[in-house]
């Protein structure tokens, strides 16, 4: 440095800097550290940045006039240091000769300020708003150019004039432009020309928001405010910044995912290749059908079993590091630095300890030390945030991309791997699983991050207390089994726990949807029983859970005061000579509660990480199921004129399953009509299936020419409008649209739906009639305008009249598809004739095809049967009938009575006469199938879903589903104290005193070994010893007890008994809730309600309240001692508590609106989801999948645009908050070194060190109050369900009908009247009828005439608004409703069958022995199907009663009611999609078994009732005739027009 700055200037004096009251730097120093170090920085930076620059371009600035004011100071600045370097030269020619440092530093200087002047206009063409790197060029000029600002002044004033006038000018000059560049740096340019922040209307501020408002967050305080001042809404969040859509990160993931697949096939082909040699000529033997073929698909088999279990699975983490590392890794770089600079305040504590300590040292040591202090900790807090912020955004993005990729599998999965998870399991894989991922991301860099810190902390540990540390990390080691024993465990209780969970939601799912079967037969004690078993093992499980977390806690908690009692304790009764003093003892206090949170961090990461590895199994597995074949049907074929050909199919469900269709041959010519008939469980619908490609090809080839159009049996609905299901995403053309409404028979409908062709559909179509949904899916298929219509027996659920109306105008050969190719499987025989083609199958084969009248002519199965039946053929207008009445005699007479044993031997003639009474009843059909689960039923003339009338505005599209309503505002104190109450009222004061004494001993031990140091200056150190380390750990020990003590308590007992609770009453009032509250609550909310708010209740708000007690207690300990020690600090805490106050204040009213947001938004993703999953087979029939995609994309995305700025407004708060913390760890600082005098060592170190703690406890403070405030919400939201309003008591004890009631099964109605809800019309008008006991009355009436209503009554699922029923005397709404349900019996229209045994489903209470279910189900003709299962009546149904057929859930029912025997049925007919069979036993077996009872059938079909005692005819809501069916046939009044329809009279 001399040969730079010449031998009279010094590079370095002692004197002048360290040991001074008044420091100063020499000149050598100033002119070449401090002038060169900014420069230094902007040369290294610089290419790094312009190749970043040159990567990045986000389009030009316009030259704005700051710009232009930048550009010129930045010129101004270069002039400036080359004046200085040509006076150099000018000094030189003059003979003053100049060392040479004078020349090297203007030189560097200008170069490096035309270099910042060049990066100003490049920045700008590329688009940059506002460079850091600029900034913090700035910002270091002027941090080092104020030293020579302070000294050139200090020198002038010393000396009387200034030496060198022109230098001292240019360098004023230099400091005020570089303070102006810092000034003018810190704003921001305008947006660049054509960027998306312009076009997009509510742009994330984020992209445009400056340097320093980057770092510190500060951008986000405008949602704060605004979020403050008023409840956040949806329409207030700013858009997702692009990189973190769907759009952009779904594609990502999949791509990955695929590249996987791929390698792992061909890893397997290549370890597989020895197996595959021999299966191929097998199967191709086997479709000759040799005998030697037939054993061969066997071999196949095993072949390929043995296959799937070696084989290699894609890994799914693999792609997810690949997807999503990069940008995770720039969060750990962060990671890294803040670990670093962690362990700086440690060492400064130190030098301030040292520094009260001695006597003789300048001040301004103290000072510089605190605002060192001060400096590295808001420099940490930011490094900390960004490094969460990037950790944050991935775990976002991983959720984003995983959803995706389910949503997208889901679309495709074959039906064998639909049927291995439910779609529960599924939607938890999206909810569950996703998350898991999420909350693993934040922690995942502590696995390396917790090693380091612990390793650094050691090393300085053993620096400042030698070998003694080993003492404390064989405590720490000796504890890490302890804690992973700890950890296993809870794994395994976790997952117990899920799986009681999944199985509860299970139930309570299958609960709500059959909730009308539960109420009608009175079973909801039993359901209820049943949820509160699996509810209870649940909590058994949570228990053990909270024993071992408090065993947990206590390790973590006591862990640091355990190791630093060993160490201290070693340290001193090692060697006479080691003392404890305040440097040692507190340095080593801060290096151990470093220590504290990456130890107590390591399990908890560790925990995270083994759940994620469940959940990675879990979506790999579902992510690797197989997918449908989508080259199965060939959709290419135009060689024949055939536009659907199937050859030698054979098709199945599941590779495993025996195949459903064998050798299917069908050829349908281009604009034929082909009718498929056959027996229920022939295998109609599995070849619609198969031709769409749903099932699984084993053998054969099957091509469609053209666009397909699919009405399946069951129709799939949309929650969406009406329109919006019809169109299905077609553009709307207005003229062909009314035309479809017209063919579909809909107009009339549209008419009376609330909101006409807007009115929103419910979930399901839940407010349409079954026959209403049946014909917009028709109406959907006309729309499409398709090559080929596959129609699934779409007749079945609508009137006889509209089903003819739809035959004519749409399928039949005049109908609106003529010249489309159709295959229409029917169960009427009706439209037979008219079609060009027939083919008839039987188990699973094709019998014989051919048209109408070729089967008929080859005196085969078609032609017997309906030579035998056709009884008089009802079509009037087709001839072909007229030579088959002649053989009227050949109709059995007891035709019922020998049914019977038919069944057994006569397929063939069974299935003749089942088609033919089918016939009779399609014609007869009045009423349509309503398949819902909604009490809606009667039609549409009184659908009007207005709440009350008078509010709505005429035009609005009406909501039948109530928008989930979300509270806004702050909680209210009234939860807690809901929440306490729960707990109970002393208890909950007794865990609080709790908290406060283990806070006080902990605060205890570390006063008194402040007082042990302080031994040290009085040379004390040797008598005490003893007593010193004694006391110290009793407090020590002390503050676990309690600590244990109140764990056990409050999470093992009070507050798992408050979750018990909660569950019970809600539980409890969902299931009393009456029948309308069903309907307008989705299914899902109140899932959601039992499961995420449950979960909340269950785990989470324990935990919080755990954290935010202890967090409290401490923070307030640390502001006494502190302030006990320095009463000056009381003036400090007044103004930083108003401001953590008002960050409070803010933060938790922004972030518990946007967590509500986040949790409304999110229930869409879901139900859609599930919606996607049931009517996965339309979607892809239509090849919607792409636009079903995007829709839950926009879904997710609307979700996670709450949640970013959740996350953002924890980072905020946190540095807003640390920001309070380091201004303590500042003040307290300050004091210390002011006070030094009067301090002695042992207090400066104890209210530093706990200075520095404060701020994670404040940080944790602010974050668990508000996190409690969102999950308290759970407490309102689950009372808000259990205080619904309720139906009338279950029973009522002092009018309790006697025990045999009803006796003789009169039923009088009096002047009844009924509606739905409030504010609707009347559905039924004064109704006054009477019914002797053991009368048979048939109910019938046009669809909407309120026949369902009236059964409906009679159970109360609807109360009177007049009137009363009574049934032998006794008032029906005067006595409990069990009472009541429980003495009728019904066999509703659907049969709704529960998973469990089947002697659950027909006797849920157990009152019955098993022979009588026996007889029962010998009766109900279900006796042989039982036996022949081998686990008879412990046979498993499963969700829904998937696994029996239609008719098979319909004779359970039937089995239901015989059990129950009551004096009062009523039927509620199936409609016509019930085959006939099914029909005929019921018939039969009501007549014989219910003689003496008194029967209400609502009829469908009028030959069933031909024969009843009386017909009640109704008509909007009144009685229009009640009579003898004879009677009312010789009035010619509705009935005997309904009758003649039917053809029944003539």
């Amino acid at each position: 440095m001399e040969g730079l700055c010449g031998p009279e200037r010094p590079f370095w004096v002692a004197n002048q800097t360290l040991h001074t009251e008044r420091p100063d730097l020499p000149e050598c120093f100033q002119l070449s550290v401090l002038s060169w170090l900014p420069c230094i920085y902007l040369w290294a930076v610089c290419p790094i940045y312009l190749f970043y620059l040159k990567r990045n371009n986000r389009g030009y600035i316009m030259m704005s006039i700051m710009n232009r004011f930048k550009t010129a100071f930045g010129l101004l600045l270069w002039i400036v240091c080359w004046t200085d370097l040509f006076y150099t030269f000018h000094e030189l020619r003059q003979g003053y000769s100049q060392p040479p440092i004078y020349f090297v530093t203007p030189l560097v200087l200008g170069m490096t300020m035309l270099l910042a002047t060049f990066l100003i206009q490049f920045e700008r063409l590329r688009g940059v708003q506002s460079s850091g790197v600029l900034f913090i060029f700035w910002f270091l000029s002027v941090l080092c150019a104020i030293v020579p600002f302070r000294s050139k002044i200090l020198q002038a004033s010393s000396q009387s004039e200034v030496t060198d006038k022109l230098r001292f000018t240019t360098f004023y000059f230099y400091f005020g432009l570089v303070v102006c560049e810092l000034i003018l740096c810190c704003f921001n340019e305008k947006p660049p020309l054509f960027s998306n922040v312009v076009t997009d209307p509510n742009p994330c501020p984020e992209t445009t928001a400056g340097f320093l408002s980057t770092m510190t967050f500060w951008w986000f305080t405008s949602m704060a405010i605004k979020g403050y001042k008023m409840p956040l809404e949806a329409k207030d969040l700013w858009s997702l910044n692009q990189r973190d859509s769907s759009k952009v990160m779904v594609p990502k993931l999949i791509k990955e995912w695929e590249k996987e697949q791929c390698k792992a096939k061909s890893e397997q082909n290549l370890s597989s290749q020895a197996v595959y040699s021999k299966p191929p000529p097998l199967t191709t033997n086997h479709v000759g059908g040799g005998g030697g073929g037939e054993s061969s698909p066997e071999e196949v088999e095993v072949l390929l079993s043995g296959q799937k279990a070696g084989r290699h699975q894609p890994s799914f983490l693999r792609c997810l590091i690949r997807a999503f590392g990069p940008y995770f890794l720039i969060g750990s770089a962060y990671k890294v630095l803040q670990d670093i600079i962690t362990f700086v305040n440690p060492q400064l504590l130190r030098l301030l300890i040292s520094f009260t300590k001695q006597k003789d040292v300048p001040d301004w040591w103290g000072y510089s030390l605190a605002f060192l202090m001060f400096f590295t900790a808001v420099l940490q807090t930011l490094i900390l945030h960004h490094h969460f912020q990037y950790c944050f955004v991935t775990g976002m993005n991983v959720r984003t991309a995983i959803i995706g990729a389910i949503y997208r599998k889901a679309l495709v999965i074959t039906n064998a791997a639909k049927r291995s998870s439910t779609v529960g399991e599924v939607v938890n894989l999206m909810s569950v699983d996703a998350q898991r991922f999420m909350d693993l991301t934040t922690f995942l860099n502590m696995l390396w991050s917790a090693p380091l810190q612990i390793v650094l902390a050691l090393y300085f540990l053993w620096q400042n207390l030698g070998p003694s540390v080993l003492a404390g990390v064989a405590v720490m080691v000796m504890l890490i089994p302890f804690n992973s024993v700890i950890a296993m465990k809870t794994r395994a209780y976790q997952v117990e726990q899920m799986q009681y969970k999944d199985s509860r939601i299970k139930l309570m799912n299958e609960i709500l949807n059959g909730i009308k079967v539960l109420k009608l037969y009175a079973w909801e004690n039993s359901f209820k029983e049943k949820v509160l078993a699996i509810r209870q093992k649940e909590l058994n499980v949570l228990r053990k859970t909270a024993y071992l977390g408090a065993l947990a806690t206590m390790a973590w908690t006591s862990a640091p005061f355990l190791v630093a009692m060993t160490t201290f304790a070693v340290y001193v009764t090692v060697d006479e000579n080691n003392i404890l003093d305040a440097e040692k003892a507190f340095v080593s206090l801060s290096l151990f509660n470093i220590l504290r949170f990456p130890l107590s961090m390591l399990p908890q990461v560790i925990s995270n990480i083994v759940q994620a590895s469940v959940s990675l199994k879990r979506i790999q597995n579902f992510l690797s199921h197989d997918e449908l074949d989508p080259n199965s049907v060939d959709r290419k074929n135009t060689a024949t004129e055939f536009s659907v050909t199937v050859v030698d199919g054979k098709f199945t469900w599941a590779q495993e399953d025996s195949p459903v269709l064998h050798n299917i041959n069908v050829m349908v010519p281009q604009g034929s009509l082909l009718a498929v008939v056959g027996h229920v469980g022939c295998g109609k619908s599995s070849l619609i299936s198969a031709l769409l490609g749903e099932m699984e090809k084993l053998a054969g080839e099957v091509s469609i020419r053209g666009s397909v159009a699919y009405v399946p049996q069951q129709a799939w609905i949309q929650n969406a409008t009406l329109r919006d299901n019809i169109l299905f995403g077609r553009p709307y053309n207005e003229q062909k649209y009314c035309c479809v409404l017209d063919a579909c028979a809909l107009t009339p409908d549209l008419e009376v739906l609330p909101g006409g062709d807007m009115t929103e559909i419910g979930e399901k179509g839940i407010n349409l009639s079954g026959g209403q949904r049946q014909r917009v899916s028709l109406a959907r298929a006309l729309y499409s305008d398709a090559d080929v219509y596959l129609l699934d027996d779409p007749l079945s659920a609508v009137d006889a009249h509209v089903a003819k109306h739809i035959f004519d105008n749409l399928i039949g050969p005049e109908g609106v598809l003529k010249g489309k190719t159709r295959i229409l499987v029917t169960h009427g025989i009706s439209f037979l004739p008219q079609v060009d083609n027939i083919m008839v199958m039987v188990e699973g084969r094709v019998s014989e095809m051919g048209s109408y009248q070729e089967l008929l002519s080859q005196n085969g199965a078609f032609s017997e049967f309906l030579r035998n039946y056709a009884l008089e053929d009802i079509m009037e207008e087709d001839e072909s009938a007229d030579e088959l009445i002649e053989n009227e005699e050949l109709f059995p007479d007891d035709a019922l009575s020998n049914h019977t044993d038919m069944v057994d031997n006569e397929p063939v003639i069974n299935e003749a006469k089942r088609n033919f009474m089918r016939q009779l009843s399609i014609i007869s059909a009045d009423g349509e199938k309503p398949r819902s689960r909604s009490v809606r039923r009667h039609g549409c003339s009184q659908r009007k879903h207005s709440e009350p009338q008078e509010k709505q505005k005429p035009h609005e599209k009406e909501k039948l589903i109530q928008a989930e309503s979300t509270e806004t505002g702050r909680v209210k104190t009234k939860v807690y104290l809901e929440y306490a109450k729960a707990v109970g009222p002393l208890l909950s004061v007794f865990i609080c005193f709790l908290y406060a004494c283990q806070s006080a001993a902990a605060i205890g031990a570390n006063i008194w070994l402040s007082q042990w140091t302080n031994d040290a200056s009085t040379n004390q150190t040797q008598e005490n010893v003893h007593m010193r380390v004694g006391v110290y750990a009793a407090l020590g020990i002390a503050q676990g007890v309690l600590l244990l003590v109140n764990c056990l308590l409050c999470r093992g007992y009070s507050m798992l008994r408050a979750a018990k609770l909660m569950h019970h009453n809600m539980l409890q009032g969902v299931l009393r809730a009456p029948q309308a509250f069903f309907e307008s609550t989705p299914t899902g909310r109140l899932l959601n309600r039992f499961s995420k708010d449950m979960d909340a209740i269950d785990s989470h708000i324990p935990d919080n309240i755990d954290i935010w007690m202890r967090t409290f207690w401490y923070t307030l300990n640390v502001l006494l001692i502190c302030s006990a020690l320095t009463p000056m600090f009381l003036i400090v805490i007044a103004p930083l508590m108003v401001f953590y106050w008002w960050v409070q204040r803010f933060y938790v009213a922004t972030s518990r609106q946007l967590k509500r947001l986040e949790s409304v938004s999110r229930s869409p993703i879901y139900s859609h989801f599930s919606e996607t999953v049931t009517g996965s087979s339309v979607i892809r029939a239509y090849g919607r999948q792409s636009a079903f995609v995007l829709m839950s994309d926009m879904k997710v995305d609307d979700n996670q645009k709450s949640y970013y700025p959740g996350i953002v407004s924890n980072r905020w708060l946190g540095v807003c908050i640390e920001f309070i913390g380091n201004c303590i760890v500042l003040f307290a600082a300050l004091f210390a070194v002011t006070g030094k005098e009067n301090l002695n060592p042992g207090l400066v170190g104890l209210s530093v060190s706990y200075a520095l703690q404060v701020t994670m406890s404040l940080n944790w403070m602010v974050r668990m109050s508000s996190d409690l405030e969102n999950n308290i919400v759970a407490v309102e939201r689950v009372k808000e369900y259990s205080e619904t309003k309720t139906e009338a008591p279950w029973e009522v004890e002092d009018k309790k009908p006697p025990p045999e009631w009803p006796t003789e099964g009169n039923v009088e109605f009096h002047d009844y009247s009924v509606r739905y809800r409030e504010g609707l019309d009347l559905v039924l008008k004064k109704l006054s009828l009477s019914v002797k006991g053991g009368e048979k009355i048939g109910i019938v009436g046009r669809t909407g005439a309120g026949k369902s209503s009236m059964t409906l009554c009679l159970f109360r699922l609807l109360e009177a608004a007049a009137g009363e029923i009574t049934i032998d005397q006794v008032k029906i709404s005067e006595i409990g409703l069990h009472d009541l349900r429980s003495r009728l019996t019904i066999i509703p229209q659907e049969p709704v069958l529960f998973s469990g045994t089947l002697r659950m489903n027909l006797d849920p209470f157990e009152k019955y022995s098993d022979e009588e279910v026996w007889k029962a189900l010998q009766h109900s003709h279900l006796h042989k199907f039982v036996s022949n299962q081998s686990a008879k009546l412990e046979l498993e149904c499963s969700e829904g009663g998937e696994n029996l057929s239609v008719g098979q859930r319909q004779l359970v029912c039937l089995a239901r009611a015989l059990l129950r025997k009551t004096r009062i049925l009523i039927l509620d007919e199936a409609t016509a999609a019930i085959d006939l069979e099914t029909d005929d036993l019921i018939q039969s077996t009501i007549r014989t078994q219910f003689e003496d009872c008194t029967v209400f059938t609502i009829a469908h079909r009028l030959n069933t009732i031909m024969d009843y005692t009386r017909v009640l005819v109704l008509d909007k809501g009144q009685i229009a005739e009640f009579d003898t069916p004879t009677n009312l046939i010789s009035q010619r009044g509705i009935f005997y027009g309904m009758a003649k329809d039917a053809g029944l009279t003539q």
